[in-house]
């Protein structure tokens, strides 16, 4: 039997480092209600580290008149449709695991 993680490397990285955005992006959102945007909060600057390449592609995907507090709301939406579609064409295409086993025809 054929290793599952190992074999399907370049479909479990991508998904992992989309999801694992996409999470940090909704925390930032719900944190900053709280926090202050300059905070030194160590959490605060992680979700920050994480999330700041998605925020700033978010920015210049909308439209100017949404707010730069709901960046990280949108950034997460876009994330997750990447991820989405993202895997069903890694899926269609061969590059996933399969859910049944190789010979189980």
């Amino acid at each position: 039997m054929q290793p599952f993680i190992a074999d399907h490397l370049g479909f479990w990285i991508p998904m992992y480092v989309l999801a694992l955005t996409a999470w940090a992006c909704l925390g930032r959102f719900m944190m900053q209600v709280i926090v202050p945007h300059d905070s030194p909060n160590y959490i605060w600057r992680g979700f920050r580290l994480l999330t700041d390449w998605a925020v700033w592609l978010a920015r210049r995907a909308v439209p100017s008149y949404v707010e730069g507090r709901f960046l990280p709301l949108v950034a997460a939406c876009w994330l997750f449709g990447i991820r989405l579609v993202g895997g069903v064409l890694m899926l269609s295409a061969g590059l996933g695991p399969r859910i049944t086993p190789p010979g189980a025809g």
